[in-house]
């Protein structure tokens, strides 16, 4: 071998030396989705200026001695970023800054709630809140006006049911509304009548909620810029990096700007526009580029074909087991859903749909058939919960590589609730998770936050369970479903970057990808179902920097390391 003179090995030296720009993890547990549904392990990782992650450390392998900033993880566990495949931000924002009834277990419970904020609340003019559901409180019925009256003295009330799809108002809400005993019901919607009357009961499901709705006075920008704020320290707080918005209204997307605007966009947004006109109006002739460092997007469209289970407008093949005379409430025809649909996809935006109900799933996959044939490419067709899902139609997700966006939290929240509304015979179809992947889909996993919190880990645990926090029913329910720790992990990261076309930059700790993840204190492909749900998410970091730690105050200020 022949020696380098003395010049040469100096300047090799050097060069060998030279700091390496970026910021080294070092000393972690790591794992994350392999790419190919299975799990790699890792023990450091080394980021780049830029925030994206520039090579990943296996045992043995050589890190750069000299880095801008190193990061001992104490052999602390490492996982990706979660991402919510669906969840509506401002809304999140919004219930953590009013009256939120989600914990109540008896209509006693939520009217003392109801009369302690009324009185804590003097200035509001509308008492607004959210959360309710008469399932849970084992109530039978709806809950009326009057008794809402009783704990809001006189002032208007609104509050929504915990899905989102019904709410209730006080006599003072239904006056502003001028509804009245000969106010029809409107198309895809049902105004709660007073037995025996046609009189309003105090109850407002699906399209009849906008009667209402639209009286309620409008957030102002700021009361908006601060829901957006509650919502990122809600969603950072569960590990969640990057989230799905289903329904993003123009004023949403304005919120979403100024945030950016002033460098306090953390959490990756993905917008799916509430309807044409948010479409048009958001993105003009195409969907958005990636803005402010790959921290907002508006990628499609989402649009409802039906209601909610718990309130029965979910659209099903035959009458509801407990209501013979309602088969749900389609919001639209298969026609107008085509039209809808088409408009989107001739622009290249992406078409994501709510379907539950049997009826609704199909009809759905019908017109993905039909508008297949002319919308060619990579289209990623999403139903959104596909929660009720006829066996026969199981198969047809995997066509036209449909994905099912769902949510596992759903299925421990409504078994009970969905075996009344649909009867022992008809659930082969139902959250049926391994199923539909079986059959081709691309499962993305999400919360829909605010009607279940936004922890994707309580999700795993449903996910490879199918059981609540109380370990019920024994064994899970239906656990044909059950899908392994792999899957449901996948789901929350991989599947989910997918699904808003983002698998080249979210989901796995990988070379070239946004360095997006999590110190928490489980492992979720080793602990029990229990730990998993009772995960603590430890710190968040996004794009290289920490966004959020269990001892940051609420302020939230962003964590820069020293020396950078």
């Amino acid at each position: 071998m022949i020696a380098l003179p003395a010049a040469a090995r100096k300047k090799k030296d050097a060069e060998e030396e030279k700091p390496v720009a970026g910021t080294l993890i070092d000393n972690v547990d790591g794992l994350t989705p392999d790419g190919a549904g299975g799990i790699e392990r890792f023990d450091g990782f080394l980021i780049g200026p830029d925030g994206r992650v520039v090579e990943v450390y296996h045992s043995g392998d050589k890190r750069p001695q000299r880095v801008d900033y190193r990061l001992d993880g104490k052999g602390r566990i490492v996982v990706p970023g979660m991402i919510d495949a669906h969840g509506h931000v401002m809304a999140t924002g919004f219930a953590r800054m009013t009256l939120d009834l989600s914990m109540t277990s008896s209509l006693d419970e939520a009217l003392s709630r109801i009369a302690a904020w009324t009185a804590a609340h003097p200035d509001a003019p509308w008492i607004l809140g959210s959360g309710w559901n008469q399932v849970k409180w084992g109530l039978g019925r709806m809950p009326t006006a009057a008794e809402l009256d009783a704990a809001t003295g006189g002032k208007p009330a609104w509050l929504a049911r915990v899905d989102g799809h019904a709410g209730w108002a006080n006599t003072a809400a239904i006056k502003a509304a001028e509804v009245t005993a000969a106010t029809p019901d409107p198309a895809g919607g049902e105004i709660v009548r007073v037995s025996g009357s046609k009189a309003p009961a105090g109850v407002f499901i699906d399209a009849a909620t906008t009667l209402i709705e639209s009286k309620v006075p409008e957030p102002r920008p700021e009361d908006r810029d601060t829901a957006l704020g509650e919502a990122q320290l809600a969603l950072l707080a569960q590990g969640v990096t990057a989230v799905a918005d289903m329904g993003t209204t123009i004023e949403d997307w304005q919120a979403f700007r100024r945030s950016g605007d002033l460098g306090h966009l953390r959490v990756r947004i993905v917008s799916y526009a509430a309807g044409v006109d948010d479409m048009r109006l958001i993105g003009g002739p195409r969907p958005t580029p990636w803005l402010y460092g790959d921290r907002l997007k508006m990628n499609g469209l989402k649009l409802y074909l039906d209601g909610a289970l718990g309130s029965r407008g979910a659209w099903l093949k035959a009458p509801y087991a407990d209501a013979p005379a309602s088969d749900g409430l389609p919001q639209m025809n298969e026609t107008q859903l085509g039209n809808l649909m088409s408009r989107a996809a001739i622009d290249n935006f992406q078409v994501a749909v709510h379907a539950i109900g049997d009826e609704a799933n199909a009809t759905v996959l019908d017109t993905i058939d039909e508008l297949s044939a002319t919308y060619k490419g990579d289209r990623r067709w999403r139903i959104e919960h596909a929660q009720i899902v006829d066996p026969a139609d199981i198969p047809r997700f995997g066509e036209h590589g449909v994905i099912a966006s769902m949510q596992p939290q759903h299925e421990a929240s409504d078994r009970v609730m969905a075996e009344q509304r649909l009867g022992p015979d008809r659930l082969a179809g139902a959250y049926a998770w391994k199923s539909l992947a079986g059959a081709g889909a691309t499962l993305a996993f999400g919360s829909d936050t605010p009607v279940e919190p936004a922890n994707p880990f309580e999700g795993i645990a449903v996910a490879i369970t199918r059981q609540d926090a109380d370990g019920e029913p024994v064994g899970g329910w239906q656990p044909r479903e059950i899908i392994s720790r792999e899957a449901a992990l996948n789901a929350y990261t991989t599947g989910a970057a997918y699904a808003m076309f983002a698998e080249d930059r979210l989901g796995r700790i990988a070379k070239g990808y946004d360095a997006d993840f999590l110190f928490v204190d489980t492992d979720p492909t080793l602990a029990t179902p229990q730990q998993i749900r009772n995960t603590r998410v430890l710190e968040t970091w996004i794009g290289g920097q920490q966004a959020w730690s269990v001892a940051m105050d609420r302020t939230g200020e962003e964590f820069v390391p020293e020396g950078r």
